[in-house]
Protein backbone atom coordinates (compact mmCIF):
# COMPACT_ATOMS: atom_id res chain seq x y z
CA UNK A 1 0.00 0.00 0.00
CA UNK A 2 1.32 3.82 -1.12
CA UNK A 3 2.05 5.84 1.76
CA UNK A 4 -0.88 7.99 2.98
CA UNK A 5 0.52 11.20 1.67
CA UNK A 6 1.24 10.02 -1.77
CA UNK A 7 -2.19 8.77 -2.15
CA UNK A 8 -3.29 12.46 -0.69
CA UNK A 9 -1.22 13.94 -3.28
CA UNK A 10 -2.44 11.86 -6.36
CA UNK A 11 -6.15 12.41 -4.78
CA UNK A 12 -5.21 16.22 -5.10
CA UNK A 13 -4.39 15.70 -8.86
CA UNK A 14 -7.31 13.60 -9.63
CA UNK A 15 -9.32 16.75 -8.11
CA UNK A 16 -7.65 18.99 -10.70
CA UNK A 17 -7.09 20.98 -7.37
CA UNK A 18 -3.87 23.00 -6.03
CA UNK A 19 -2.80 22.30 -2.54
CA UNK A 20 -3.97 26.17 -2.14
CA UNK A 21 -7.35 25.81 -3.13
CA UNK A 22 -7.21 22.37 -0.58
CA UNK A 23 -6.18 24.28 2.06
CA UNK A 24 -8.66 27.11 1.81
CA UNK A 25 -11.72 25.15 0.61
CA UNK A 26 -10.61 22.70 4.40
CA UNK A 27 -9.41 25.27 6.45
CA UNK A 28 -6.26 22.74 7.01
CA UNK A 29 -3.01 25.37 7.12
CA UNK A 30 -1.40 25.27 3.62
CA UNK A 31 2.09 25.08 5.28
CA UNK A 32 0.94 21.40 7.25
CA UNK A 33 -0.95 20.64 4.50
CA UNK A 34 2.38 20.95 2.19
CA UNK A 35 4.84 19.23 4.36
CA UNK A 36 2.56 16.45 4.91
CA UNK A 37 2.19 15.70 1.23
CA UNK A 38 5.90 15.96 0.78
CA UNK A 39 6.94 13.96 3.34
CA UNK A 40 8.46 16.75 5.67
CA UNK A 41 5.86 16.24 8.09
CA UNK A 42 4.97 12.61 9.83
CA UNK A 43 0.73 12.75 9.97
CA UNK A 44 -2.04 15.51 10.13
CA UNK A 45 -4.91 15.20 12.95
CA UNK A 46 -7.90 12.80 12.05
CA UNK A 47 -9.45 16.22 12.10
CA UNK A 48 -7.74 17.59 9.35
CA UNK A 49 -7.23 14.46 7.04
CA UNK A 50 -11.02 14.50 7.81
CA UNK A 51 -12.02 17.73 6.81
CA UNK A 52 -9.65 17.31 3.96
CA UNK A 53 -11.46 14.22 2.64
CA UNK A 54 -14.32 15.82 2.81
CA UNK A 55 -13.52 17.96 0.31
CA UNK A 56 -12.09 15.76 -2.06
CA UNK A 57 -14.81 13.60 -1.50
CA UNK A 58 -12.73 10.39 -0.25
CA UNK A 59 -13.97 8.55 2.53
CA UNK A 60 -11.13 7.61 5.22
CA UNK A 61 -10.84 3.94 6.57
CA UNK A 62 -8.75 2.57 9.45
CA UNK A 63 -6.77 -0.48 9.32
CA UNK A 64 -6.56 -2.06 12.17
CA UNK A 65 -3.00 -3.44 13.37
CA UNK A 66 -1.68 -5.18 16.19
CA UNK A 67 -0.08 -2.15 17.80
CA UNK A 68 -2.70 0.73 18.55
CA UNK A 69 -1.60 3.85 17.24
CA UNK A 70 0.37 6.47 18.78
CA UNK A 71 -2.40 9.22 19.85
CA UNK A 72 0.65 12.40 19.75
CA UNK A 73 1.08 11.62 15.90
CA UNK A 74 -2.31 12.45 15.79
CA UNK A 75 -2.41 15.36 17.13
CA UNK A 76 0.57 16.91 15.58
Amino acid sequence: MKPLSEQLREAIATARMTRYELSKRSGVSQSSLSKFVLGQRPGLSFDAMDRIGRVLELRLTWKRSRTPPDPERWNS
